[in-house]
């Protein structure tokens, strides 16, 4: 008997399921299927029919739609994502149906009516690793379509998808990223998940001086909710730019794109400690909550944990206690550490020689109070690299090996913190001590807490320094999202330059400096990666011209300083140290 054949085509395929599907059922589980049938019936079918399409098969919650175009899958895609958001108008959280959509263009085996093979194991993929009312496509889908739809994407790089042998290329389809629904009031709110920013708290306290403390209370309980998975919190450096202003929460709202808003007072006397906050509905302006606690200055973790607690309960009533437990980390075994390394904070936000040199001072004494606190470790390990890197203290073996002892020690002490993870990874990167196990503390802490634009930020950094340079340009992206008025944005935007440098991608990497640079004029790294750049385009006038700005700013600047950097791969520092050297970088 000759075995049959299994019928094949090429085809396009758009996979698609509802996002958070378990918790809507558990809210209203009738109300729920209905809409979601509505939704078929109403949205989806007329929307396959008018692009040519055919439904394969719906699961529950998914949908497998065939089509024998790629742009009629992409353009057919983009307007189903556009039609529920316009469904969805107005409508209350816990009724939106939210779709994540993945499509890709490959060969299918077909049975019957079904069809099966990677083409479709791709697009599930895709569908999998896709934000919440965004469409992501394949490289082949992207080939396909380009110039042929009016519509622009972002690269995202290779990415490995779930048992899959190789990296598939992806892109997002720009526009249709976590779309945010709007109230009837029209007023945006977030749709991704629940979001928050925490305003700096007002310093209550009779001493000015205890600021710090104030601003330090803030950073920890940004710090313990970002680490709430579901719930998307903007970072410290977004929500102190609102220090000292008297804002308007609707304004802050919209700016951050945020729909929770956290303010506050500390005021800390003798030995006590008073914390007052209220929870504010930024698109509507109405007061949740408000409380205020009182303990003793030796509770004042405790404290930080209830406040933390509370915002997150009244945001989600049904909040389970592990992601609570979940926001905890590790407290200092004294208190007189956790002061002293709170002043450290505060300096090390001020990018200055003497600011860094009271930071590092600062994180000495915490250290020598409490020699296994892990923020202080690694946060000290962090201020020497960038004494070194800025010329702020002499680049020696003797700096180096302390930095890499101090990461070291921050990673064998703080093993699920996050934010000590990844600022350890990156000194162990920069300085090449352990390539290794710089990437698996960076994906650790990328796994703890991806909420954080600190953490993803530093995450990105080392992968940038490892060779991993399209996961760093995807987490570092991920970073700006969280901190979209970071006033070190330029770090953030030198980073995805370099990394498009060590690809190749010369103008990519030209355009990225520049939007440092205007960021940061006097930002030297910006200046450096921008004359190598382009040097490989040939521009060498332009080059020189980067290069004579960057003597400006360092006058003891040499290809023998550059080729200090930690760039794990030899053939990126070759492109690195001949770049410079073609735009005029004495040696």
């Amino acid at each position: 008997m000759v075995e049959e054949r299994a019928q094949r085509r090429l085809a396009a395929i758009l996979a698609a399921d509802v996002v958070g599907y378990s918790r809507l059922m558990q809210v209203d589980e009738a109300g729920t299927l209905a809409t979601l049938k509505a939704r078929r019936s109403e949205v989806l079918q007329p929307i396959v029919i008018k692009h040519h399409g055919r439904i394969v098969k719906l699961m529950g919650d998914g949908v497998l739609i065939e089509f024998a175009s790629a742009v009629d899958a992409v353009e057919g895609a983009v307007q189903l994502q556009e039609a529920m958001d316009a469904a969805n108008l107005g409508l209350p959280e816990d009724r939106q149906i939210v779709f994540r959509v993945g499509v890709n263009l490959g060969d299918v085996m077909v049975e019957g009516s079904d069809l099966y093979g990677d083409g479709v194991n791709v697009a599930a993929r895709l569908e999998a690793l896709a934000d919440p009312g965004s469409v992501f496509v394949s490289q082949t889908v992207f080939s396909h379509v380009k110039g042929k739809a009016k519509l622009d994407f972002e690269d995202l790089g290779e990415q490995k998808l779930k048992n899959m042998a190789e990296p598939v290329r992806v892109y997002r389809v720009s526009g249709t990223t976590a779309p945010a629904p709007r109230t009837a009031a029209g007023t945006s709110v977030s749709l991704l998940r629940p979001s928050i920013a925490v305003l700096p708290f007002q310093n209550m306290s009779d001493d000015p001086q205890q600021e710090y403390f104030a601003d330090g209370i803030v950073e920890d309980i940004i710090t313990a909710l970002s680490r709430v998975q579901w719930l998307f919190v903007i970072a410290r450096n977004s929500s102190f730019t609102y220090k000292g202003r008297a804002v308007d929460v609707k304004q802050v709202g919209r700016e951050l794109g945020v729909r929770y808003v956290l303010e506050g007072s500390v005021r800390k006397a003798s030995n006590r400690v008073r914390i007052t906050g209220q929870l504010v509905d930024a698109t509507t302006g109405a007061h949740l909550w408000a409380d205020r606690f009182d303990s003793a200055l030796d509770d004042v973790f405790d404290l930080q944990d209830r406040v933390t607690a509370t915002v997150v309960g009244v945001i989600e009533p049904k909040l389970r206690q592990a992601e609570i437990e979940r926001s905890k980390r590790k407290r200092p075994e004294s208190l007189d550490a956790y002061d002293a390394f709170l002043r450290g904070l505060a300096h090390s936000h001020v990018f200055t020689e003497a600011s860094y040199a009271q930071a590092y001072q600062c994180l000495q004494t915490a250290i020598a109070i409490d020699p296994a606190y892990a923020p202080a470790l690694a946060l000290a390990a962090l201020c020497k690299v960038r004494q070194c890197f800025y010329g702020w203290i002499p680049w020696s073996e003797a700096e180096v090996q302390e930095a890499v002892r101090l990461a070291r020690a921050a990673v064998e002490a703080g093993r699920d913190d996050s934010v000590a993870l990844a600022h350890s990874s990156g000194v162990l990167a920069y300085f090449g001590a352990d390539y290794d196990l710089a990437i698996s503390l960076a994906e650790r802490a990328a796994v703890l807490n991806p909420n954080s634009a600190e953490v993803r930020g530093g995450v990105g950094r080392t992968a940038v320094l490892c060779g991993l340079v399209d996961d760093g340009i995807r987490h570092i992206k991920e970073a700006m999202k969280l901190s979209p008025l970071d006033p070190a944005t330029y770090q953030f935007c030198y980073f995805i330059a370099l990394a498009h440098f060590f690809a190749g991608r010369f103008d990519d990497a030209v355009s990225w400096c520049e939007r440092a640079i205007n960021d940061n004029p006097n930002y030297i790294s910006g200046h450096r990666v921008l004359a190598a750049s382009l040097a490989h385009l040939g521009r060498l006038e332009e080059a020189k011209a980067a290069i004579q700005r960057v003597l400006a700013l360092q006058p003891n600047s040499t290809i023998e300083g550059a080729a200090r950097a930690g760039y794990r791969k030899p053939e990126h520092k070759a492109l690195w140290l001949d770049g410079l050297r073609k735009a005029g970088l004495p040696e």
